[in-house]
């Protein structure tokens, strides 16, 4: 969601700057992304004081002028302007600013003087018309000032992470309306320059009505919930005013006319979906129905779709025109030619609207908001605003009172609140007074209250709030999540077992980790290269529509991705489910663990520069291992099935295999190696006799001292250690070799801290790889090879740049430790 800090000002008068909203927003609402100011444009323009002023010595109308621009010197400028005094502020371009059209000002003679940057006009800053003179500012700044700093000109977009259960925030109004229960501060609708008085209120209708002789039809089976229509004779389409134009440009939205534009801006300012049609492209009336078979419809961006047979038209008597809720039709799209309007304000099922995107594969802002929930009573305020800022933009009047053809109003859901429940869910005690106005700010409706307990009526744009505990999390929120307190308090534990299969999936993680093997948690969605796996019926992409069937499959192609990074070195595992089809309709789920090994079987040392790498029976030993602490105290055995392949057994069942594994690798890659064993197999062989098997016969006992598990948490005294994500890399490394001759008496860490001293944040890692004593190496002296890496994040390294780092290790390390390259 894009919000305007303007537009939201508008709704709730404040002094907060951006910064400030997004803190709100954030602590008490949702996640505020972003912050874009949308005049950064201007960030290079300063304040500056004219010292003075006089004529150019060859020009009558040219100004020389002494520049006060807060760089300590007076700067020569040559100025066209006329309106040029010594004294006043006016803004000032630079030498090598680069103004908003684009222009880069440089230093240039102007009749034989030398110009030091421009004294800018409205026009352009792109903050007027006016171009006759530059703009004079009646201010207190300092000169040097940023412009922006001083100037109110650059409104700031905030991008809100909304989520999909609160279909009320995607609008200025939802924003707004958490803006004022956080801050005490009332909101109101803006104010619009010229906007008329209110229309008629529209005519109830139940299933069919009329305005202005247009006939107005909505069937029973669309599950529409309120269909309003109105129409507008006598418009006039044109371009839109500056201020719709820049209101619209801050949330993202591009400026059509000023038709479409009035429905775009009601649909950002309140929630509300608006659509324009041209009533003479209409026959015989509007009906809301669903799409005969094989229908098809020319939508606003020029496409010929085929109409999905569940999907909701908007139709006249002949044809359809819009799919409900998605898109509109190009036949009745309003164009300058448009003389009279249908104004459609609705409320469309969500489940069928996101059905007819999904099928038509096309998302529009109306459609996202349709799918989450659109508030069926905002939609006169929405219809009376919009007829109001279209007959103030483009003229005409309203030709009749607006239709509302309507389902009856659901009951207003109500909910009790207990205070002994709240406090028991959050853990601290809120007082039922405080309940009541976090509540009543929300837009909640107080029914009754007692020391006990409130009862209130949900509004209906909160469609996400059903029951009691959906209230305690909006007392959490408003009453501040960082009041709440953070130290971990006493519980008592469960005197429930856990469930045997995760304290197998807990052993097997442990033993991984402890083995060196790092831990993936990719989904279990596949391409499906056979016909047995199984199909999911809502992808989230087509290029992963299958359910995996072993757990290698996903590993296989996280072991692709690293080797397309050029990391070959990787020990991965996973513990997830696989599934297969059955005669039912569900598949048949299981749990498996799977490993993938392939690169170094350790990490290189100077004793060892070029480990060997995994083989085989490495995979064996390991398969082994994890078999064993998958299944304590019962027999294991690994059985020859092909070449580099074994079979698992345990207890004489067959629960894996362990073996190569097959990649799209590149040529310089080792061979990969691959164990997947299943742990529901756990279930059909004897456990270990009690107590063998902590895991599963009970918890750990208190007092055992610090536990960890695979590796995600460590607890040690006070501390909690989790580890932190870094994504892979990007750009490519560069790397080489130092080889240096080091006095005995000097250890390598001490070399060490001052190669990374002078290497700098590029360094990615340091490896001694090689050490030697002997001939050419002289007496008292040792030669210690180390490989450094660099890496940009950003960019590739040049050879220049990497040549300047070896060069400055080399004249740190001679002058702080007398450390110098070996050259024989």
């Amino acid at each position: 969601m894009n919000a305007s800090y303007e537009w939201l000002k508008a709704f709730v008068p404040t002094n907060a700057t951006p910064v400030g909203l997004r803190d709100l927003l954030t602590a008490h609402t949702a996640t505020v992304e972003d912050l874009v100011p949308l005049r950064a444009d201007l960030a290079p323009i300063v304040i500056a004081r004219v010292v003075e002023a006089g004529r150019h010595p060859d020009s009558d109308h040219l100004w020389l002028t002494k520049v006060d621009a807060g760089g300590g010197e007076l700067l020569e400028v040559v100025c066209g302007a006329p309106n040029v005094t010594a004294g006043s502020l006016y803004p000032f371009a630079a030498v090598g600013t680069t103004m908003p059209n684009g222009i880069k000002i440089e230093r240039r003679k102007i009749r034989g003087i030398v110009s030091n940057g421009m004294l800018c006009s409205a026009k352009e800053l792109l903050l007027g018309e006016n171009h006759e003179g530059i703009l004079e500012l009646d201010l207190d700044a300092a000169p040097g000032t940023r412009f922006l700093t001083a100037m109110p000109v650059g409104d700031t977009q905030l991008v809100i992470d909304v989520g999909p259960n609160r279909s009320d925030l995607q609008s200025h109004l939802g924003i707004a309306r958490e803006l004022a229960a956080i801050t005490g501060v009332p909101w109101r609708l803006p104010d619009i320059p010229g906007l008329g008085p209110p229309t008629t209120a529209p005519k109830a209708a139940s299933g069919k009505g009329a305005t202005a002789g247009t006939d107005v039809r909505v069937d029973e089976d669309t599950r529409t919930r309120r269909y309003m229509a109105a129409v507008i004779r006598g418009v006039t389409i044109g371009p839109s005013a500056d201020w719709l134009v820049k209101r619209l440009a801050s949330v993202g939205v591009r400026s059509i006319n000023n038709v479409v534009d009035a429905t775009n801006y009601v649909l950002h300012e309140l929630g509300q979906p608006v659509h324009a049609f041209d009533l003479a492209k209409l026959s015989g009336g509007v009906v809301v129905r669903r799409a005969h078979a094989r229908e098809q419809l020319v939508t606003l961006d020029g496409v010929a779709r085929s109409l999905p047979s569940d999907a909701v038209v908007i139709a006249d008597a002949t044809r359809a025109h819009a799919v409900a809720g998605v898109m509109g039709g190009k036949d009745s799209e309003v164009t300058h030619a448009t003389r009279d309007l249908l104004i459609e304000v609705a409320c469309f099922d969500a489940k069928l609207t996101r059905a007819a995107r999904r099928a038509l594969a096309l998302s529009t802002d109306a459609s996202y908001r349709f799918e989450r929930g659109v508030d069926p009573a905002i939609g006169p305020v929405a219809l009376d605003r919009v007829v109001r800022l279209i007959t103030s933009l483009a003229g005409g009047s309203l030709a009749d009172a607006p239709v509302d053809v309507a389902s009856p109003a659901a009951k207003p859901l109500e909910i009790t609140l207990r205070a002994a429940r709240a406090a028991k869910v959050l853990g601290v005690d809120v007082l039922v007074d405080d309940i009541r106005r976090y509540l009543s700010a929300a837009g909640f409706e107080v029914v009754s209250h007692s020391p006990r307990e409130v009862t209130v009526r949900v509004p209906t744009w909160r469609n996400d709030v059903h029951g009691e505990v959906d209230l305690i999390e909006e007392v959490a929120r408003f009453h501040g999540y960082d009041r709440f307190p953070d130290e971990i308090r006493p519980y008592c534990p469960s005197t429930t077992r856990d469930d045997p299969m995760w304290g197998v999936a807990a052993c097997v993680r442990s033993t991984l980790s402890g083995l060196g093997v790092h831990e993936a948690r990719p989904m279990p969605f596949v391409a499906g290269a056979d016909d047995t796996h199984v199909r999911l019926g809502n992808p989230l992409s087509e290029n992963e529509a299958y359910l995996r069937g072993r757990v290698l499959e996903s590993l296989a192609r996280r072991a692709e991705h690293n080797l397309a990074h050029r990391v070959g070195d990787v020990r991965l595992f996973e513990i997830g489910s696989v599934f297969r089809k059955t005669s039912t309709a569900m598949p048949a789920e299981e749990l498996r663990v799977g490993v993938v090994l392939m690169g170094q079987r350790r990490p290189p040392h100077f004793s060892e520069p070029q480990p060997p790498n995994v083989d085989a029976w490495d995979v064996k030993a390991m398969a082994e291992t994890v078999a064993r602490a998958a299944f304590p105290g019962a027999v294991v055995t690994l059985s020859p099935a092909s070449a580099e392949l074994w079979d698992i057994e345990v207890a004489g069942r067959a629960v894996g295999s362990a073996g190569r594994l097959v990649l799209d690798a590149p040529v310089w890659a080792a061979p990969a190696f691959g164990i997947e064993i299943s742990l529901s197999e756990m279930a059909t062989i004897a456990p270990a006799p009690r107590g063998q098997h902590r895991y599963i016969e009970g918890a750990v006992s208190a007092g055992t001292g610090p536990v960890s598990i695979a590796g995600v948490m460590s607890v040690a005294g006070m501390g909690v250690v989790v580890p932190k994500f870094k994504a892979l890399p990007s750009m490519p490394s560069a790397e080489f070799d130092l080889a240096l001759l080091v006095p005995q008496p000097l250890t390598v860490a001490d070399v060490e801290r001052v190669i990374r001293e002078a290497a700098g944040e590029l360094l990615e890692s340091l490896v001694l790889f090689d050490e030697y004593t002997g001939s050419g190496v002289s007496a008292g002296h040792r030669s210690l090879a180390w490989r450094l890496t660099f890496r940009h994040p950003e960019r590739t390294l040049r050879d220049k740049e990497i040549d300047g780092r070896r060069t400055k290790i080399l004249r740190a390390l001679e002058e702080e430790l007398n450390v110098r390259q070996r050259t024989t």
